[in-house]
């Protein structure tokens, strides 16, 4: 009997069914939470790119503007529900069910705060002072946006009620996104402008882009001159940037560096005479130094630099006294407005003069309003329309009276022949509103700029001295300009191949 229970406990045939029988249910267990977790895993990569993607839409319209914030909630509402039929019916999710079939994102399941500010440690939450709560008000200062995707209810095979001891087999699965927008400026001289329409009343100022869009810039002459301390509409100033000479910066038409939209810094230091030189080599007027460029590419002039120039001057500005030749005429100011001029009210009135005496005796022929900006062509025709009719024309080498018989062609410039493209008496520069950040531009810290224009430059730049060196420090007469583009979806879209725009993600 012994022997039998003995013999029966040393035999082990059969023993793998046993542990098979026992360790089944673990195995399969552990197959069933390995498909979970694959399926979970899979959920969350599908809403983390879609909150991935609704952020980066969203920052990508954070571009300062005052109805920033409007734009992005129109992209992410798009993006969400696919009201954009480009966009098929919106972002979709799997895997939260044993369904097949995708779902899609709706409204109410995804929420977005925007931030001008984030904490410089993704472990760091959040803060109450990084969110923008006046949307409206805020929309300037707007940098990132975070996009939350409401957690999705994943239903698990395994029974998880087993381990967390919930009613029922299914746990949550969210994400969230945090994209920021940066907007670089490389074609742009280091300059910046102060808004002319900028007043101490905030409810009274407009933005450029709005003085733009509403033609208030249009056939306006700017005057505008160098003050370091407390600037204010009619003047400029300058900007930080890589190069050694700010003089060749601005004759060749780069600041050497992109600068971020978002962040300026002004700088002191420099003479007007290197403002006033590098602006006039676009006239084909080449002063001191530059003279060695005169047939160097990057310091070529305008195809037209009619400016009502002394015959064989090139080494600065000396319009005539004798009215054998004429500049661009200037414009009617009213009393103690020193930013901008008054509109060209009649054309044929206004440049009946300059076409005379320019142009042969010829009267002036009906030229199109072509850079007005709602594309309004009966307007009385800007400076930059007279100076375009010209080109197109072929009028550029009609000469003036005599005796100074001047033309439009360089002289000067020993070069190639310049071209027409980019147009060299146009260059882009900085709006800045000069009252709201005063105290940064004399304090010499990073500000945010109202925006970008490109502007025509109407003449060169004067010495009050015509004695006076070309390269000294001799007192400047104001620049003057006109205003035909500006950055953004009012302008009319000439600027856009100078900006690198970027949305990236940052959480």
């Amino acid at each position: 009997m012994l022997r039998t229970i003995r013999e029966f406990w040393n035999d082990q045939r059969g023993i793998a069914m046993i542990l098979v029988a026992i360790m089944l249910p673990v195995l399969v267990g552990f197959a069933i939470l390995a498909i979970d977790m694959s399926r979970a895993n899979s959920l969350h990569n599908d809403l983390q790119k879609g909150a991935d993607a609704m952020a980066l839409a969203a920052a990508g319209e954070l571009d300062g503007r005052a109805d920033s914030i409007s734009r992005a909630k129109r992209a992410l509402a798009n993006l969400v529900t696919g009201k954009d039929p480009s966009l098929g019916s919106g972002n979709k999710y799997s895997f939260s069910g044993t369904s097949t079939v995708a779902q899609t994102l709706t409204d109410a399941g995804v929420t977005v705060r925007f931030l001008r500010s984030i904490p410089p440690s993704d472990d760091e939450a959040i803060r109450t002072e990084d969110v923008i709560t006046d949307e409206i008000t805020d929309a300037k200062d707007a940098i990132f946006a975070e996009v939350r995707v409401t957690p999705v209810g994943f239903d698990a095979i395994f029974p998880v009620s087993y381990l967390n001891g919930s009613t029922n087999d299914s746990f949550n699965v969210g994400a969230t996104a945090v994209a920021g927008f940066e907007q670089s400026i490389c074609e742009t001289v280091p300059v910046f402008m102060c808004n002319p329409f900028e007043t101490d009343t905030p409810a009274t100022s407009k933005t450029i882009q709005q003085a733009f869009a509403s033609g208030d810039t249009y056939s306006r002459e700017f005057r505008i001159l160098k003050v370091d301390n407390n600037p204010g509409p009619g003047n400029f100033g300058l900007l930080d940037n890589n190069l050694q000479s700010l003089r060749d910066a601005i004759a060749m038409g780069t600041a050497g560096t992109c600068y971020n939209r978002n962040a300026l810094t002004t700088k002191t230091g420099v003479t007007l005479g290197q403002v006033s030189a590098g602006l006039n080599v676009r006239f084909d007027l080449y002063s001191g130094s530059l003279n060695k460029y005169n047939k160097d590419w990057n310091y070529r002039p305008a195809t037209n630099v009619r400016k009502g120039q002394k015959s064989n001057t090139c080494s600065k500005y000396d319009p005539v006294t004798d009215n054998s030749a004429l500049p661009l005429p200037s414009g009617s100011w009213d009393a103690g407005n020193n930013a901008y001029s008054q509109k060209i009210a009649n054309a044929s009135t206004f440049y009946a003069q300059y076409w005379s005496v320019n142009h042969k005796g010829a009267a002036v022929p009906s030229i199109p309003s072509t850079s007005y900006p709602t594309g309004d062509t009966t307007q009385p025709a800007s400076r930059y329309d007279v100076y375009k009719y010209e080109i197109a024309h072929s009028l550029v080498g009609d000469k003036s009276l005599v005796p100074t018989k001047e033309s439009g062609d360089p002289s000067c410039f020993k070069g190639d022949t310049p071209s027409l493209d980019p147009d060299r008496r146009l260059m882009n520069l900085a709006i800045v509103d000069c009252l709201a950040n005063e105290d940064k531009i004399n304090g010499h810290t990073q500000l945010k700029p109202d925006g970008y224009a490109s502007v025509f430059l109407n003449t060169p730049v004067q010495k009050s001295n015509p004695s006076d060196d070309p390269d000294g420090t001799g007192a400047e007469k104001p620049i003057s300009l006109e205003i035909v583009d500006v950055d953004g979806p009012l302008g009319n879209g000439t600027l856009d191949k100078a900006f690198r725009n970027e949305a990236q993600l940052y959480r």
